[in-house]
């Protein structure tokens, strides 16, 4: 029996915390000699997305945001789960979402790699996130009562000097 206090339970109450969340930074390679930029993959167990679809957003928001670029390897299939320790076929599912979208190329026996010409994919990924945020901030202004003129005024005033 668990006992507050007791050793055992400590142990056991360290582990439940441990696997609440688990981060795997992966180095990325890239075409110059000595530079290396990391990517952090953050995965919780308690959420209620799947594995598969954290790994895979985390990846994708990556190559949106620039930090993986045109042609940059990412781990292998069989690396990422160990290092996240999930099963390979979670990886292969991330990797396999990634693949569909257009996001990444595989190369039978070379890997996986961000995927060549995908600046207007990028763009237009881009450009539905802001859309999204857009649709959130006028939700949050309709349920403020502001009128549509009133976030025009806010958006101008925001933007002031910052083009």
């Amino acid at each position: 029996m668990l006992q507050r206090g007791s050793l055992l339970y400590i142990l056991y109450i360290s582990y439940i915390y441990s696997m609440h969340a688990m981060s795997i930074e992966f180095r990325k390679r890239t075409a110059f000699a000595g530079t290396e930029k990391h990517v952090n993959i953050v995965i919780s167990n308690s959420g209620d997305r799947p594995i598969y679809e954290q790994i895979a957003s985390q990846i994708r928001d990556a190559i949106l945001s620039g930090d993986l670029g045109e042609g940059d390897a990412l781990p292998s299939i069989r690396s990422l789960a160990t290092d996240l320790r999930v099963s390979v076929i979670t990886t292969k599912r991330s990797y396999t979402e990634l693949e569909s979208q257009g996001f990444i190329d595989t190369i039978p026996g070379k890997g996986s790699f961000v995927a060549g010409g995908s600046g207007d994919l990028l763009r237009e990924q881009r450009i539905r996130q802001v859309e999204r945020q857009l649709e959130a901030a006028l939700s949050s202004a309709r349920s403020a009562g502001l009128s549509l003129s009133d976030v025009h005024d806010m958006i101008d005033a925001l933007t002031e000097g910052a083009v």
